[in-house]
């Protein structure tokens, strides 16, 4: 009898502690969190997001963008991303898994650096790693100094805008080593458009 008192006690006991540890952690741990994050960190917890002039939502500044098309010479591009079907996609953010030696990824960096060699009239000698190579989560939204200033030209003759003026726009965008010395510089390809198309 004492035996069975105890066994129904200490399943009590069990059920309270996991309702009061659900209750804490899986609702009122979550709700702080959440809270904090609205409260400090607003833009970064909602996704850092973009705004143009009229207050749209056109990006985030923390996933690249790709165009294609008749306008795409109007635009600075970023890096090329293996995530999802037709790159940046978020819920399919993936490298190529493709090794250095791999026959089909050297294919296709050699036919990207002609076609950008091409597009952007440079030697493909010049065309920086960065522009023809995939990150590893395939939604990188920065690219190098080296591909933007690559890009200047083109966008400058596309947009009838000087090559002087586009260069520095380039020179505004570009954000130093975090700390000073962590990492390389980058320009942030969403924003410098959003200034080109401000610009423009």
């Amino acid at each position: 009898m004492a035996s069975a008192r105890s066994t129904v006690r200490s399943a009590g006991v069990a059920v309270r502690l996991t309702v009061l540890a659900t209750v804490v952690l899986g609702v009122g741990y979550p709700l702080a969190v959440w809270g904090v994050g609205q409260a400090a960190f607003h833009d970064q917890a909602n996704g850092s997001m973009v705004t143009d002039s009229s207050g749209t939502a056109v990006g985030s500044s923390l996933i690249g963008q790709s165009f294609t098309g008749k306008q795409a010479d109007r635009w600075f591009q970023s890096r090329p991303s293996a995530a999802g079907e037709d790159g940046y996609d978020a819920g399919a953010s993936s490298g190529s898994n493709l090794g250095p030696n791999n026959a089909d990824l050297l294919k296709a960096v050699e036919e990207r650096r002609a076609a950008l060699a091409k597009a952007d009239g440079v030697p493909a000698a010049q065309v920086p790693a960065d522009a023809v190579t995939a990150s590893g989560s395939g939604l990188d939204p920065d690219i190098s100094p080296a591909y933007a200033s690559q890009q200047v030209a083109r966008v400058a003759s596309a947009r009838g805008l000087s090559v002087a003026d586009v260069r520095a726009l380039v020179a505004e965008h570009t954000e130093s080593r975090q700390l000073g010395f962590l990492g390389e510089p980058v320009v942030n390809v969403l924003s410098l458009n959003l200034a080109l198309a401000k610009l423009s």
